[in-house]
């Protein structure tokens, strides 16, 4: 049987390490009392091995009734774990799947999203014993984090961004220094001016600011994912972690990209608007070398994607600043 999907064509050339079998236990819950439901997880880890580094990922609240939950991004789950991660998924409170609607001043739930990702690293010697298999596997010491869309906006505040809710100029910066390095993809952008009116009213809390976000973040951004239901800008509001968030920052420029990049968040989903083969694989194989090489010293990953990639100009290039 074939590993790949037989249209991945010309991103194969991107290197990988090899691939191994995977499992996949739900639901773990996490004891959350005073949650208005049960923290759920679902967990995706190779069947072997140990000293796994750890992915927390973040889902978006895009329109489907199963996506945005732990029961979406299979796509990123499974290629993560094949390759040597463990990925961790929370239900976050905005999931459709629960059908909650969140107070005023904790709007769709933005800050118990990050919460929820704090509360996972507290309870990871739980989450250990409780799937079978994994206890004694994992390196807590080597934890990434990758949000899409809404998700990129609770991974942002974990890497470091600060949220200035407008209405009344509260701060809050839930910055989690345990998370070594971030893969944003479609995230939200500046908040302030940047903002339009539908998007002032959809997110009233927003006041998203990147220049504390000091964290290592590749933010993948789509070339045509223009979002005019919450910014004034073009696609280039995607990429604002990268653009205005202090170095060591990257940015991946997705060719033809909009916000589904190839289709991350399910497979055959009809959300999907960019749904291929070609342009998935090469996301998950970018940002796969990217987290190897921030998370491993001396790991050379990430410049041998980048020199392939460099080629391969249909799908994509690669910006890096410093500072």
């Amino acid at each position: 049987m074939a590993t790949e999907h037989v249209l991945v064509e010309t991103a194969a050339k991107i290197p990988i390490n090899s691939s191994s079998p995977i499992i996949s236990f739900t639901p773990v819950i996490i004891p959350s009392p005073g949650r208005p439901a049960e923290l759920q997880l679902r967990v995706t880890a190779p069947s072997s091995g140990g000293a796994l580094p750890i992915i927390l990922l973040s889902h978006g609240h895009g329109p489907s009734y199963w996506l945005s939950s732990l029961q979406g991004y299979a796509p990123l789950a499974e290629f993560y774990a094949k390759h040597g991660f463990v990925v961790i998924q929370p239900t976050h409170l905005s999931s459709r799947t629960l059908g909650l609607q969140g107070p005023q001043g904790n709007e769709m739930y933005w800050r118990s999203r990050p919460e929820d990702m704090t509360q996972i690293l507290d309870q990871l010697d739980l989450i250990e014993t409780t799937v079978p298999g994994l206890k004694g596997r994992l390196d807590k010491t080597k934890v990434a984090g990758i949000g899409h869309s809404f998700g990129g906006f609770t991974m942002s505040l974990l890497l470091g961004a600060t949220n200035t809710d407008p209405r009344d100029d509260t701060v809050f910066r839930p910055f989690e220094q345990r998370i070594k390095a971030g893969v944003l993809f479609g995230p939200t952008g500046n908040g302030g001016v940047d903002m339009s009116e539908s998007g002032r009213g959809m997110l009233p809390f927003y006041g998203l600011d990147f220049s504390t976000m000091y964290t290592p973040t590749l933010t993948i951004g789509g070339e045509h994912d223009i979002s005019p239901h919450l910014t004034v800008r073009g696609a280039d509001w995607h990429w604002d972690p990268y653009t205005h968030g202090p170095g060591p920052k990257d940015l991946l420029r997705v060719k033809g990209g909009h916000h589904g990049f190839g289709g991350i968040s399910g497979w055959d989903a009809k959300e999907t608007q960019d749904e291929s083969p070609e342009m998935l694989s090469m996301v998950q194989r970018v940002s796969l070398a990217y987290l190897r090489t921030k998370l491993y010293e001396g790991d050379k990953s990430w410049e041998q994607a980048c020199e392939v990639l460099a080629g391969l100009e249909k799908l994509g290039c690669v910006e890096s600043k410093s500072q």
